[in-house]
């Protein structure tokens, strides 16, 4: 994937990739090569459960539903059946609402018990992590503040009296004006999607020559969030803060994508990856509800085995994934 995609690894029918022998992940699946494995036993039951009593929106006819926490719980059923409306209609509408406030009306229920024993509950899904190329992995998952401050504390940058906020790009006097720091311009194209083309007076770099004169170790700003993760480790390692969010991303199996990747480029279950990245990055309260709606839909054999063993750390933190 990323950078090291691009080849043709396989052309043929079904069946000669099914008999055939190569470096095809998908044909290693079907032959049994790789496995996703069953866990070799049940975790231990917690003592606490979240329990909806008299869950009765659309479908569902007035039932109780105990689901226990410090667990990876599948909400299973036939198609219509109200696995939807139970998890996101109402369980987390109702956390949403008694834990931040939130307006959205929960569906039709009694009551819910066990709620003081979550702290937070988060909805992870597939949508992308921004709708425009000014997002980004490094911007989303808090990492480019820490990259900002690393080269706001350079000499250089300090003789010029350049802040933090001097490396954003969404910055005047930072930025390139002729892109407003997107690095591409957008054409309106009616009745099609708009299309993007690299700005002529940047070149894509986002930032202005000023800016692009601070170096940290030969590298600007905008060359290293052209970096990969897997590239900018070994040259960002000495930072802690940066060091871990990026050991993060790679342990979710994202080594391969750019810190400053544009957030419309990421695939469904990369832009989930990047989500759960973020909160693996996070202080661990051990008391987090974690809600995943189909979350495997479309993805290869080889990202739903990524998946699961992420969702499988938040459960070993003492999270509940569902």
């Amino acid at each position: 994937a990323g950078e090291h995609g691009g080849k043709v690894i396989f052309q043929g029918t079904p069946e000669e990739l099914i008999e055939g022998a190569g470096e095809s992940l998908t044909g290693q699946y079907l032959r049994g090569e790789k496995v996703i494995a069953m866990p070799g036993g049940r975790r231990p039951r917690g003592k606490h459960a979240v329990v909806i009593r008299g869950a009765r929106e659309n479908n569902l006819k007035n039932i109780d539903v105990r689901i226990p926490l410090g667990a990876l719980v599948a909400v299973t059923g036939v198609s219509g059946s109200g696995k939807s409306t139970l998890v996101n209609d109402i369980l987390y509408r109702s956390l949403a609402r008694e834990l931040y406030r939130a307006g959205d009306e929960p569906g039709a229920h009694d009551s819910i018990e066990g709620i003081q024993h979550i702290d937070k509950v988060i909805e992870i899904d597939q949508s992308p992590i921004g709708r425009t190329p000014r997002s980004n992995p490094a911007t989303y998952t808090g990492l480019f503040t820490f990259i900002r401050e690393l080269f706001a504390m350079l000499p250089e940058a300090k003789a010029r009296g350049f802040r933090p906020g001097r490396f954003s790009f969404n910055v005047k006097g930072a930025r390139c004006e002729g892109c407003q720091g997107d690095g591409v311009i957008a054409i309106e194209m009616h009745f099609l999607p708009d299309v993007y083309v690299t700005c002529e007076q940047c070149k894509g770099r986002r930032y202005n020559r000023e800016t692009l004169e601070i170096q940290y170790r030969g590298k600007s700003i905008a060359d290293v969030l052209e970096l990969t993760v897997d590239q900018a480790l070994p040259l960002l390692e000495n930072f802690p803060p940066i060091a871990n969010k990026l050991r993060t991303l790679q342990s979710v199996g994202l080594g391969y994508i750019e810190l400053g990747q544009s957030a419309t480029t990421l695939s469904g279950g990369e832009a989930q990856r990047v989500k759960l990245s973020k909160e693996l990055s996070r202080r661990c309260t051990g008391r987090t509800l974690y809600i995943l709606d189909e979350p495997t839909t479309g993805l290869h054999f080889e990202d739903t085995h990524k998946l699961l063993d992420v969702l499988n750390k938040l459960v070993d933190q003492g999270n509940t994934d569902g």
